[in-house]
């Protein structure tokens, strides 16, 4: 029997997807019997022009993590779904924008004058930007056009299937793999991950108790078997999809996120803002007020992972 022709490629992303692949210590020998590896960055020296050069559709299966920054991850993005049968978008990255997605809260121009002028250890009295094209003695170079907003995989380009978390987890690649192994595959869309929210796995005990204060871990002794959101602290359960065995809530720290929405909410973001204000033990509107204003960056808490792909997806322009 012939082997499965694999592809592992990285764009806006911070190479964790690639170090969960590795964690699948013994069982990426079965990968490796399974599958040859035709294209992955990270352990073979690829170049464009080899996949350029590959007859489309060669490629059976291409995990592709990280989000779509710059017109690079973009042609390699639609270069990639020619090539593959089957594109599988690996990652909080991929799937929804990820920590990239964030600076979709700033413009391109704003996020250039706080990395090259404004940040703390950047010394750039001529006030130099990247260019696209810069001619030097020995010819032109060329940097790939940085995109004004960040976009998921399958904003770009069509989809088979989702594999989320940041990273995944090495029971959710192993599932994947065994199902592209053995021909079993789910619906094309699927996202191969739990279908309820994580709070549905959590084995913390809720006694739907009221809260007047919301506090970071490090403020609190953290009970260990009661619900982390009705000790005041901020945990992303109610919002986020199932799946990860609720391994950081297990270890006494709350849902980040990372997994993105269930299938019947819309918007992560949104929906975390009513589970928090239904928790509430207050009708005053000061102390609520007070109240909101523990919440440390609550853009980045609300839409840590999500904001690229929620209803909102960047900042909006002020209108007068």
């Amino acid at each position: 029997m012939a082997k499965l022709k694999l592809a592992v490629y990285w764009t806006a992303a911070c190479g964790g997807c690639d170090v969960a692949i590795l964690d699948m210590n013994e069982r990426i020998m079965a990968v490796g019997d399974a599958c040859d590896i035709v294209l992955w960055p990270l352990a073979a020296d690829g170049k464009y022009h080899h996949v350029e050069g590959m007859p489309d559709h060669s490629i059976d299966v291409c995990l592709f993590h990280g989000a779509i920054r710059n017109s690079e991850n973009l042609a390699m993005a639609r270069l990639l779904r020619e090539k593959s049968n089957i594109l599988v978008s690996f990652g909080s990255c991929a799937s929804l924008g990820g920590i990239p997605g964030l600076a979709n809260f700033y413009s391109r121009e704003e996020i250039f004058r706080r990395a090259y002028m404004e940040s703390e250890s950047t010394v750039n009295r001529e006030g130099v930007f990247p260019q696209q094209s810069v001619a030097v003695p020995e010819g032109e170079l060329t940097l790939p056009e940085f995109f004004d907003t960040v976009y998921t995989l399958a904003q770009v380009v069509p989809v088979d299937y989702f594999i989320p978390g940041c990273p995944p987890t090495t029971d959710q690649i192993w599932t994947a793999v065994q199902a592209v192994v053995s021909g079993n595959l789910p619906p094309r869309k699927t996202v191969i991950a739990g279908r309820k929210s994580l709070c549905d796995e959590c084995p913390r005990v809720k006694e739907e108790k009221k809260i007047q204060s919301f506090k970071r871990p490090f403020e609190v002794m953290v009970d260990p078997a009661k619900c982390l959101i009705e000790q005041g602290i901020v945990c992303c359960g109610p919002a986020t999809r199932g799946g990860c065995g609720a391994r950081c809530t297990k270890a006494n720290m709350p849902c980040r996120g990372c997994f993105g929405p269930p299938d019947q909410i819309a918007d992560q973001g949104a929906k975390l803002v009513g589970a928090l204000a239904s928790i509430i033990d207050s009708q005053d509107p000061q102390e609520l007020r007070k109240i909101s204003h523990l919440l440390a960056d609550p853009a980045g808490i609300f839409y840590r992972f999500s904001l690229a792909d929620s209803l909102l997806k960047h900042k909006r322009k002020e209108v007068c």
